[in-house]
């Protein structure tokens, strides 16, 4: 070939380089499809730069995939990307074992983000060539040309990850708007009763759940209630153990009957993969009788003068049987001036930077050492004595707290 059709040779293929990098930044520019970019890729390499054989392996959510391949037939299926590929940090020939392998590429081009493999491209010729071949000549364009490409799809897998996270995000902060509104509102602060509360669930959504319900003028009732398990599926067992709570109580006061009915109730609801524990409680304010069923949960906090006791009377937890066969009512005089504190495990198994437990016993001394307070008072000393502890450590549970005084 003369020295002028070299020459001419020579710029239509920096022509067509500089055309192909044009065609791509745009394409990118107008966010074209995944798709649309690897057949952009695949023209310039076959068509124009007549390079025989090309494999592009990509790492997609985890596992090593071909998105892209010519010029060949099933013979990369042989091919283990993190047997043969991952160990090439550069660019450089490849010795496959496979001997059609060897035949068909000749380079192989790693294409890394840092020190994180995001790619990996194989070329070679089809035909033995006398002068140097394609996939060799252009081989730095070639290795260009795939970075912007890989970094583009990669970019493409990156935001839509980020939309959907966001979307997830936007929904879990609404569930966390609707969940709040199952709690109460207002709860009473007068001279008959002090109440307050306090929730953090482990995620933006939780399991654990408080009521206070007025059964009529000389009546309320209290719970406390925890669903094994963390997140939405237990929010929504637990939005709806709520709905299912109200509406029986407007059948029945008795709390036997009522724990019966709430049994079977979850049993349907959570086809016996998850269970509830429950602490409820009714209060007669002309007879000063408090009448409780404990099922299964973390015992409340009774505290009166100097005299602290806990309050575990009652049965199974609800889910955990076809039927609860025994059920026991625990019945106290409630005595003027009595707290009562209500509890989920996430407050009392949180750990400290030992692995040592919150624990029953320095709840009840925080109780027992502050007996005057009001009761949004004692919920802050014991929520901050709480995150004093457990120092350095991540909540491991959501926690609720309840507590109550009895004028």
């Amino acid at each position: 070939m003369s020295a002028s059709a070299n020459k001419s040779s020579s710029r239509r293929i920096k022509d067509i380089k500089l055309n192909s990098l044009l065609e791509i930044t745009r394409a990118i520019n107008n966010n074209f499809s995944t798709s649309q970019l690897l057949d952009i890729f695949k023209e310039v390499l076959e068509e124009q730069l007549k390079i025989g054989t090309l494999a592009l392996f990509s790492n997609s959510e985890g596992s090593w995939k071909c998105i892209l391949k010519y010029g060949m037939g099933d013979d990369f299926n042989a091919i283990d990307v993190e047997r043969d590929l991952l160990p090439i940090k550069d660019i450089g020939t490849i010795n496959f074992s496979e001997k059609t392998l060897g035949e068909s590429f000749e380079i192989v081009i790693p294409v890394y983000h840092k020190s994180k493999p995001l790619a990996y491209v194989l070329i070679g010729d089809l035909e033995d060539k006398v002068e140097v071949s394609p996939a060799i000549k252009h081989l730095n364009f070639v290795q260009i040309l795939a970075s912007i490409i890989v970094v583009a799809i990669e970019n493409k897998k990156l935001a839509k990850e980020s939309l959907q996270q966001a979307a997830m995000k936007k929904e879990l902060e609404l569930a966390s708007e609707m969940q709040s509104m199952l709690f109460p509102s207002t709860l009473p602060n007068d001279e008959k009763l002090d109440t307050a509360a306090f929730y953090l669930p482990h995620q933006e959504v939780g399991g654990d759940y408080y009521d206070f319900i007025w059964l009529n003028e000389n009546e309320f009732a209290f719970c406390v209630a925890d669903v094994s398990g963390k997140g939405v599926a237990a929010a929504l067992l637990m939005s709806n153990f709520q709905a299912n709570l109200r509406v029986l109580f407007n059948h029945t006061t008795s709390l036997t009957e009522l724990v019966h009915d709430l049994n079977a109730k979850v049993l349907a609801s959570a086809k016996g993969e998850k269970f509830i524990t429950l602490f409820i409680a009714k209060y007669n304010l002309v007879t000063r009788t408090l009448t409780y069923v404990n099922a299964a949960h973390n015992p409340p906090v009774l505290a009166t003068n100097n005299a602290v006791s806990a309050l575990k009377i009652g049965c199974t937890g609800l889910g955990m049987f076809d039927e609860i066969t025994k059920i026991k009512e625990g019945i106290i005089n409630i005595s003027p001036g009595t707290t009562i504190v209500c509890y989920t495990d996430g407050l009392v198994e949180l750990e400290n930077n030992k692995g040592e437990d919150f624990g029953i016993e320095s709840l009840k001394k925080i109780i027992r050492n502050n007996i005057d307070l009001d009761m949004k008072s004692l919920n802050r000393v014991i929520i901050d004595t709480l995150i004093s502890y457990k120092q350095n450590r991540p909540y491991i549970d959501d926690i609720a707290l309840f507590s109550l005084k009895i004028f």
